[in-house]
């Protein structure tokens, strides 16, 4: 007689931070597109990207439309943890980036917050094209990475999206995050801000 053994019980665990995408619906995407102007004043020195036109947008009109996506984003900071988002969530900043060919932001994090984001507001169909033909082994021309911790066998210390239209990601403000340049001969959209537990 064969006795058939029971696979033993297991656990595994998440490691390391949040790293959270939402889809945001067709017309909100659009109010937030109405928000990005290069007749807005040019954000200053602070940032990390190589990007010619990064302009500042209203934070509270762009708080009311992306509102409603926190709650998305106060239950995966629950399940992720395992404890409430007891502290509400405060824009602090908020601006848009017109990224061309050629431009590129390198590996940095966001200081004086707790949390971060990006949208993706409008991507060329040539990027999309570039990004196809891509053929070496990072993230490929006008991919967003994320990384954590060291490289190691068997671990998992980067995450390289190619994002979409109505993409919106959250993440830790601490998280290390860059963005590959691309080629192509259009322009990219994405609003980013960032947020502090009050």
């Amino acid at each position: 007689m064969v006795v058939e053994k029971k696979n033993p019980s297991y656990n595994f665990f998440y490691w390391g931070p949040l790293l959270l995408k939402i889809k945001l619906q067709p017309e909100d995407l659009k109010a937030c597109a109405k928000l990005c102007s290069k007749k807005s004043s040019l954000v200053d020195d602070e940032l990390a990207g190589v990007i010619k036109h990064e302009h500042y947008i209203s934070s509270h009109k762009y708080y009311k439309i992306i509102n409603p996506y926190l709650n998305s984003f106060q239950h995966g900071y629950e399940q992720w943890y395992g404890k409430s988002l007891t502290r509400p969530t405060t824009m602090v900043r908020a601006w848009v980036n017109f990224m061309v060919s050629g431009e590129w932001n390198p590996p940095h994090i966001h200081k004086d917050c707790d949390f971060s984001s990006v949208l993706f507001v409008k991507i060329p169909e040539a990027l999309k094209e570039e990004h196809k033909k891509f053929k070496g082994t990072g993230g490929g021309p006008g991919a967003l990475s994320f990384a954590y911790g060291e490289s190691r066998s068997h671990s998992i210390s980067q995450i390289n999206f190619l994002p979409e239209e109505g993409d919106f990601f959250i993440f830790p403000a601490n998280l290390t995050h860059f963005v590959s340049p691309f080629m192509s001969n259009e322009e990219r959209i994405s609003l980013s801000a960032n947020f502090r537990l009050d």
